[in-house]
């Protein structure tokens, strides 16, 4: 079913309206603040214009670093919509303050009210990601985290497009002050039908000192390796975006020849970019959390980063700065647009997944201590990025060249994250195969269990059978396969890395044997599933041989669930063995071949017998081979 459909339901809309209306509030603000302060500053102070933006940026991060780690022990304790409403009531107080700033001229109370907003985001930081895991199904959390980024993308660009055009109003003060209080008052009426998320942990107690809770959020983080290194990617994600961001103002002025206008236009592009990114994860995962998005959005940022370096113009247009229509007019602009745009698609494809990964493999105890760290992480990798460019700036650079430089980081950053969890890529591998080479379509999966060790006994039609159910499944599965097929030159950095488990026959390899027996004894001991083939030989006529006992000496030192799957369309592919050996005629069904993997009740063990389990799947299977 389609994402959108949760935007119909009480569970995920009057929250996606909240955070929205936030977001939107937060950037109105900021920017008319910014605007405001840059084109008339002599009459609010005598600090320089350009460090009255700086600090401003400054202010409104610095509660990330101070308040993130209670936020999080908050969003533990307390149930999430409660809290959500005192954060809405609190933005109410903060624009309340906002316009006394307003009409009583006063720059102190204003850089106030602007702290007190980056409070009130640190605060709903938490509550806002932990919250969707209770409200959602696992197979609807990309598709709700893709609405939200969308969202709060759309939310920052009309947001900070309305501050400006408030701030250049006449009265422009009392405009952003009342706007502001509008938007609050709509957030905090919108949050009154969010549903009870109760509390995880109530019985915690409230560490004040944000440094030792910091401390102890990031441990809690780095308890589980995937989850902090997405964390990281999340983290270098917000670096790279805001050091692109960052440099439109500057960009459009100096290296397109454009106005204000341009700046909006790039925004407009990039956000656009981002939305459509993150709503298509839900379509290419195919509804579930699909971390093989990862290193395809990577890609995609590297290459695209690279082509905004590239294409940028070496000089300034006769007649600058130009008008939209005029930058427009000029050459190579609409190939720097399409290179931003998809840079946004990309960044979609690249932290929609990792959110969804941070959330749901978080432990639901402290989940929202874990976001808070990566909100920490979040701030302190943006500040870095910041402070890098400017001393890149300083030393010369370029804008378009600092787009490259960022560009080839983010290639190195990516390999290193790759490197150390090595499963980013295995479901790259696996998500490419079965999206040009094939098409699968699925049925039944639900039989497989969400958690608690099981067998799944499948037939055997070509070398990339386990890269097809792997894709597919949720779970991490740990095949049993030949020695021979675990070496397979293509495919042995996967097998290797999803720990199959290569196995031997006795009259080859006894000590093999007995090591893959023990092997497989102690995954299904640690409560993971185990992937089998019990006919132990691809087939070379496209039927169904005899099953070997391997499984019955299985299910004997390991009683559990057997699940019965059955591969339909992949005899006649190229890595099947029909009329001769596998690759031997490359593409001879050409792309995209539809492939179906059907899925039974699981049985208990004591049903799971050898002319039981032949019957389950030689049905599943029906004529389709």
């Amino acid at each position: 079913m389609s994402q959108f459909r949760l935007l119909r339901e009480r569970r995920f809309r009057p929250f996606f309206l909240t955070q929205f209306l936030g977001a939107f509030n937060d950037n109105l603000f900021k920017n008319a603040l910014v605007v405001l302060l840059t084109f008339q500053a002599a009459s609010w102070t005598t600090i320089a214009p350009a460090l009255l933006a700086n600090l401003a940026a400054g202010i409104f991060i610095l509660p990330f670093f101070l308040f993130s780690a209670t936020a999080g022990q908050l969003a533990d304790k307390y149930d999430k919509a409660h809290l959500t409403r005192l954060v809405k009531g609190l933005e109410v107080t903060i624009m309340l303050i906002a316009l006394a700033g307003f009409v009583g001229h006063s720059l102190a109370v204003l850089l106030g009210a602007l702290f007190l907003l980056g409070c009130h985001s640190t605060l709903f930081g938490p509550v806002k990601y932990a919250l969707l895991p209770q409200h959602l199904h696992e197979d609807e959390l990309v598709g709700g985290n893709a609405l939200v980024e969308a969202g709060t993308f759309v939310a920052i660009l009309l947001g900070t497009l309305a501050g400006g055009l408030l701030a250049g109003a006449a009265h422009g003060e009392l405009w952003i002050a009342g706007a502001g209080l509008v938007v609050a008052v709509a957030g905090y009426l919108v949050s009154r039908g969010v549903p009870p998320a109760p509390a995880p942990e109530p019985g915690l107690r409230v560490n004040p000192n944000p440094f030792t809770e910091t401390r102890r959020n990031i441990g809690f983080a780095r308890e589980n390796r995937p989850v902090f290194l997405a964390i990281l990617g999340i983290s270098w994600f917000w670096l790279y975006g805001a050091l692109f961001l960052a440099q439109f103002p500057a960009y459009a002025k100096s290296v397109i020849g454009g106005g204000e206008g341009t700046v909006t236009l790039l925004l407009a592009t990039f956000t656009v970019g981002i939305g459509l990114g993150s709503l298509l994860c839900e379509k290419l995962s195919g509804g579930h959390i699909e971390i093989g998005l990862v290193p395809f959005g990577s890609i995609g940022l590297t290459l695209f980063g690279l082509d905004m370096a590239f294409a940028s113009p070496t000089s300034l247009p006769a007649g600058a700065p130009l008008a939209v229509a005029g930058v427009l007019a000029q050459p190579g602009v609409f190939r720097v647009l399409l290179a931003l745009l998809m840079l946004g698609v990309f960044g979609g494809f690249f932290i929609v997944p990792l959110y969804a990964m941070l959330q749901s493999r978080s432990a639901a105890a402290h989940r929202a201590r874990v976001i808070a760290a990566n909100n920490i992480m979040n701030a302190l990798f943006m500040v870095a990025g910041a402070l890098g460019a400017a001393g890149l700036l300083g030393a010369g650079l370029s804008i378009p060249a600092l787009f490259g430089v960022a560009a080839v980081m983010n290639a190195a950053v990516a390999l290193y994250i790759y490197r150390l969890v090595p499963e980013f890529l295995l479901r790259f591998i696996v998500w490419i195969l079965i999206h040009t080479v094939y098409r699968l379509r699925t049925r039944g999966l639900g039989q497989i269990p969400e958690e608690g060790p099981a067998v799944l006994v499948c037939n055997h039609v070509s070398f990339v059978d386990a890269l097809v159910i792997a894709a597919a499944c949720r779970r991490p599965i740990r095949f049993v396969m030949d020695h021979r097929v675990f070496h397979w030159p293509l495919l042995s950095f996967v097998f290797r890395h999803s720990r199959a488990i290569p196995i031997a026959p006795a009259r080859e390899d006894t000590a093999m044997l007995e090591a893959a027996f023990a092997e497989v004894s102690r995954a299904l001991a640690a409560g993971e599933l185990v992937g089998l083939f019990p006919e132990g030989k691809i087939t070379s006529d496209g039927e169904l041989a005899a099953f070997r006992p391997g499984i019955t000496r299985i299910l004997e030192a390991n009683p559990v669930p057997v699940v019965p799957l059955a591969l339909r369309g992949l005899w006649g592919s190229m890595f099947s063995r029909k009329d001769g050996p596998a690759l031997s005629r490359p593409l001879r069904r050409g792309l995209w071949s539809r492939i179906e993997l059907v899925a039974g009740p699981a049985l208990a063990p004591a049903q799971a017998s050898l002319p039981e389990l032949e019957r389950q799947v030689a049905e599943l299977r029906g004529d389709g081979k």
